[in-house]
């Protein structure tokens, strides 16, 4: 049987604590708490739940902020630092790490992969005598 739940379909073949974390918002820690509110043993598999099971599982799942809301809150949450132009909105609008992080170095996939350094010294083809 496929479990599915809010909209993310779980693999049938994985632990449903690792099966669980499938799902956006949820990770290892909050799977294992969401196993232990519905009483299901966590080395189960996936194909291995009853209905009753799953049903328990998506009623904890519902009470939790996942996928869509979650992800929704968080543009939401971004998109008022940009209107207050706070110093981590400014660096949204920019495209620049907002947590703090270097940017001399590292940050090249954020920044564009852009390398402004100096040529190797070697003098180019229409330069030779």
């Amino acid at each position: 049987m496929i479990a599915r739940l809010s909209g993310v379909v779980l693999p049938s073949d994985k632990r449903i604590e690792i099966a669980l974390t499938y799902i956006f918002g949820i990770g290892k820690s909050k799977s294992i708490n969401i196993l232990n509110e519905a009483n299901i043993d966590s080395n189960k598999r996936t194909k291995d739940l009853t209905d009753e099971e799953i049903n328990t599982i998506r009623t904890v799942v519902e009470k939790e902020k996942v996928e869509g809301d979650l992800k929704r809150e968080i543009i939401g949450n971004i998109k008022r630092l940009k209107e207050m132009r706070s110093y981590r909105g400014l660096r949204h609008i920019k495209g620049l790490p907002a947590r703090g992080q270097r940017t001399k170095t590292n940050s090249r996939t954020v920044r564009g992969n852009i390398r402004k350094t100096a040529g190797s010294g070697k003098k180019g083809a229409a330069q030779k005598t």
